[in-house]
């Protein structure tokens, strides 16, 4: 009986051991090694991608932004602002009362088919705000022009960047509203273009975040 207890002891003590030194080592050493590494090595992708501007933080370069006016009474959906760049529709994340806008990192699409009216509707309402936001006096976007990622939502609903094309078409708008010379804008976005990850990856794009932080610059030096 004695051996029996003995035995059962120091089975308890072996596993409270090993329990004791996979907790230091994959919950303690190997999480503090990890961010070290990351900190080290990657200190901006480890604290999110961070973006500055005037000294603070503004942003992230991997998370878009809403760039709207402030509420109305009685209105429920903002406004866009139309005096800067905008991104891509956000249909994914304005189907519930938690997240209608960036506020919160609520990630998801609209799960609607090709096919779904809802769908289909909301690309026609957007088609047609891009021709009536953007056109202007002397620029009229055509409906034949306007890129896919204008009128849809991302997989994530959270798609920080743009296509060029879509940033070509709000020059004339974004140059009106700011009082800039149209060429001076165009040269904006040509160089916030990005191309191909490595060559071949992905499209080129043009970060939205970045792009507006730029406008903002520009239009405080006229």
């Amino acid at each position: 009986m004695n051996n029996s207890v003995s035995n059962t002891a120091r089975l308890l003590w072996a596993g409270l051991r090993a329990l004791l030194v996979l907790t230091l080592v994959t919950g303690v050493l190997y999480p503090l090694a990890v961010t070290g590494v990351a900190q080290g090595l990657f200190h901006d992708k480890a604290n999110g991608s961070e973006v500055t501007a005037d000294g603070r933080v503004v942003g992230s370069s991997l998370i878009g932004q809403a760039y709207d006016l402030p509420l109305k009474a009685g209105q429920q959906t903002p406004a866009a602002d139309l005096k800067w760049f905008q991104g891509r529709p956000r249909n994914g994340l304005g189907t519930n009362s938690v997240n209608t806008r960036y506020r919160l990192l609520l990630s998801g699409a609209t799960n609607r088919a090709g096919d779904n009216q809802q769908l289909i509707q909301w690309v026609k309402d957007a088609r047609a705000a891009v021709v009536r936001d953007n056109s202007t006096a002397t620029y009229r976007v055509k409906p034949s022009r306007i890129p896919a990622d204008a009128v849809t939502s991302s997989g994530s609903g959270l798609d920080p960047d743009i296509s060029p094309q879509y940033a070509d078409i709000q020059v004339h708008r974004v140059a009106e509203r700011n009082g800039l010379p149209t060429a001076r804008v165009q040269k904006l976005v040509d160089e916030h273009t990005e191309g191909r990850t490595l060559g071949f990856l992905g499209e080129p794009r043009v970060n939205v975040l970045a792009l507006n932080i730029a406008l903002k610059e520009l239009v405080a030096e006229h």
